[in-house]
Order: C-alpha cells, then structure tokens, then sequence
C-alpha cells in the first residue's frame, strides 16, 4: 500500500479581501499550510482557519512567508539569514497561539512563495529556516521541495522532514519548479496532473518542461489552494488515490 499526505496552503484571505476555496478543498486533504500574517492572513482570518482545520480533522502547519501582503510573499527579498530565522519563529509562534486556544497540535511547517524558492537553492537561507524551526520546536516537521537544499538541511540538523511535489506545477530538470512567469509553468489539465501525481508517488519520477524524467521522492502532494481548479484538483486527485491503491496519510 502507498501512502501520501494531501496538502493544500489555506487561510489566505486578509480582511474584506478573500482568496481561495478553503470550505470546499478542506474536506479532500490531510494536511493544511495555513499562511501566518506575513504574505496573507491576519488574526481573523488565522483563527477561523485552525477552527476550519480541526473540524474537518486535519492536520495544521504554518506556512510563513516574506513580510509582503502586497506582493503576496512571491517576491524577492534580499534579508540576512538572521532575519529569516526570526521571522520564521515569528509567524509559527503567531499560528502556535490560535493551534493553543483551539487546542490542536501544531504539525509543521512550510515556508511560502519566493521565501520557499530562494532557500531551495540558498543554503544559507535554507539553514537558517530550518534552524528557526529547530530552536522553536524540533518536533515540527519541515515540509519542502524534494531534492532542494532545505531538506538537504533539516537532514544536517536531524530534523524531522518531509518531500514535497506539486499536482500544479511544471519542474526544471534540476528539480525546482519552473518560474511562474515562464510558459508552462502551470499543469491545468486536471487529468494530466492526476496522472503526474500518481506516477511521483509510485515510481518516484517526473517529467520535467524539457520531457526528462527526473527522481523524486513523493512523501506530501501539494494543491495551490488559490488556483482556478484547486478544488477539481483535489477531487480527482483524492479518487485517483483511493482507485490506485494510494491511501492520504497526513505526516
């Protein structure tokens, strides 16, 4: 039997302003990244997304991110890894309070946007999130991109990680996901990403923009949750699974 989490990033909105289909995705997933007031959310929206979580018996990470609501946490920055650590360690805490007063545990922890992209491939950023997390609770589990220096890094530090693929995005032959500005960079065929994910999760292989399988370890399945078909994403992906012999496990 083949196990897998089914991850999608959550509670996105921030104010009057809301994103995503949260109600609607949660019941097909085990895991929820819920974003901590950084690159989306705020207080509101945080609580009534841990709320969300524990209803539907799903378990909770934090999904922090640069300091850019503007930018939604999808650009650049240019910080220490001093920096990084502090405000990795700041949002968990932020999203650790809300786990407290709804009394669910905090399970991980996925860094968003441009921040998850850079410290794929800075170690000296990836060392610094992974040793904000350490400091805070070395029982959380880092979920990142397979094969990048984050995990590469949790490694280091022995603590504890998990491997994760996309159902929506296309990948570079060195592994990381292809920009998003590129063409192709997103998988919209609902069918095509049910096959993608199947094929990473049983023969630990993807196809690559270029048509080149590469290896991969498959241990959580990440949905964009403020993607158009998210939600058909979900579905099919969660049918797929149970027709194949895949069972979702949260981590």
């Amino acid at each position: 039997m083949f196990k897998v989490d089914l991850n999608c990033d959550l509670g996105e909105s921030f104010g009057c302003y809301k994103l995503g289909m949260d109600e609607q995705v949660i019941p097909y997933i085990s895991s929820a990244n819920i974003a901590c007031g950084f690159h989306a959310a705020d207080p509101m929206v945080m609580y009534k997304t841990v709320g969300l979580a524990k209803e539907n018996q799903v378990h909770v990470g934090a999904h922090p991110g640069f300091p850019d609501l503007v930018g939604f946490g999808r650009r650049n920055m240019d910080i220490s890894p001093a920096e990084v650590k502090r405000i990795i360690q700041y949002q968990i805490g932020a999203l650790d309070a809300f786990c407290k007063v709804h009394h669910v545990p905090l399970r991980h922890v996925k860094p968003h946007g441009a921040l998850y992209n850079m410290a794929s491939k800075d170690k000296k950023m990836a060392l610094a999130i992974v040793q904000g997390i350490f400091e805070y609770d070395r029982s959380l589990i880092l979920l990142a991109l397979s094969n990048s220096l984050m995990i590469e890094a949790a490694k280091e530090a022995n603590l504890p990680y998990a491997c994760e693929v996309f159902a929506d995005r296309a990948y570079e032959e060195d592994g990381t996901l292809v920009a998003r500005g590129k063409a192709g960079a997103f998988i919209t065929n609902e069918d095509e990403a049910v096959a993608r994910v199947i094929h990473m999760v049983k023969k630990h292989k993807v196809t690559t923009v270029t048509g080149r399988d590469i290896a991969i370890d498959a241990d959580s399945v990440c949905v964009h949750g403020d993607g158009e078909n998210a939600l058909a994403f979900v579905k099919k992906i969660k049918a797929a699974f149970v027709e194949s012999g895949i069972e979702i496990c949260a981590l």
